[in-house]
């Protein structure tokens, strides 16, 4: 079951962070923009929440399981379809692009969500996976406070490696990365690689 309960009580305190962080919020854009296949892409956001990502990306159609968040979305264009990541409601090839950001800590199966992106997508369509690096600073953070917070409670983090095996289970290929939030540097810095970065982006290609 999809962990949504802290995101219909806590709809307005999460759209909080992206104000209070905007300079975080635009770095993570910036590196989801730089793996877009192109402007004119058809898009899907899995766990669209509320919209966040897909306004500013052009993405016009979303999946989100809280009815909070997708009524919000709603407000800003998007097409919302309430569902989970593990069944998307959609027919075989109907997309060239499918995102997920910091969406995986929350699925039940990360590996059957990346099977039903993969079964989604065009032939030679991509998945973009934005999310926390369990291994960075950051993500140790948040592990350790899991308890403290009413988001990251029940969620599940990953380290790149981690994502990156599921990816290919679910038979994506040639893997590339960006990352940003990277500790010391400038907080717009975008890289290519993983490692470094709080927040890591990788696309997958279906062929």
């Amino acid at each position: 079951m999809a962990k949504t309960e802290p995101f219909e009580k806590y709809s307005d305190r999460y759209d909080e962070w992206f104000e209070k962080n905007r300079d975080a919020y635009h770095a993570e854009l910036e590196a989801i923009r730089q793996l877009i296949p192109s402007p004119h892409a058809v898009g899907l956001e899995v766990g669209v929440g509320s919209g966040k990502f897909a306004v500013p990306l052009g993405i016009k159609i979303g999946i989100e399981p809280s009815e909070k968040m997708a009524a919000k979305a709603e407000k800003q264009g998007i097409r919302v379809i309430k569902g989970a990541a593990e069944d998307l409601q959609f027919q075989d090839s109907e997309f060239d692009f499918v995102l997920m950001v910091t969406t995986i800590c929350f699925v039940d199966d990360i590996l059957k969500s990346f099977r039903e992106a993969f079964r989604v997508l065009k032939p030679s369509g991509c998945i973009i996976v934005g999310f926390v690096d369990r291994e960075s600073d950051l993500g140790k953070k948040y592990s350790n406070r899991r308890e403290a917070s009413v988001f990251y409670r029940d969620a599940e983090f990953f380290s790149t490696q981690e994502v990156c095996k599921y990816l290919t289970d679910a038979g994506f290929v040639d893997l590339s990365f960006r990352q940003t939030l990277i500790s010391g540097e400038e907080k717009n810095l975008i890289q290519d690689g993983f490692g470094k970065g709080a927040f890591v982006a990788v696309k997958g290609m279906k062929q």
